[in-house]
């Protein structure tokens, strides 16, 4: 899997400019669910065509609260949003992550 950390909210908004949906994965390195639920999403999703950010929730907490304003979905860990046409489009956490339901929706 090709993550592309998130580091900054702007990138982000770059992404909503363009016309192909994105993840967002929200990870705490801290957590060992999180951790397990990463390592089987890695297993699972292989579109290489869609661009999955990696937010790191110790370091940048505050973009994980932006995105739960900006998109109106409550904070979890791990949590994956799929942003489409600027709306967040499904959002899931903990065990319910699956890779197959997020491709059916992309």
């Amino acid at each position: 899997m090709n993550w592309i950390a998130l580091e900054e909210y702007t990138q982000i908004q770059k992404a909503l400019l363009q016309t192909e949906p994105f993840l967002v994965f929200k990870h705490s390195i801290s957590c060992s669910i999180s951790s397990m639920v990463k390592h089987r999403f890695e297993r699972a999703f292989n579109c290489n065509n869609v661009h999955v950010y990696y937010l790191d929730l110790i370091t940048y907490r505050s973009i994980s609260n932006r995105l739960a304003d900006d998109f109106k979905v409550e904070h979890q860990s791990p949590q994956i949003l799929l942003i489409k046409n600027e709306n967040c489009i499904y959002h899931a956490s903990h065990n319910a992550i699956d890779a197959d339901v997020i491709k059916d929706k992309i």
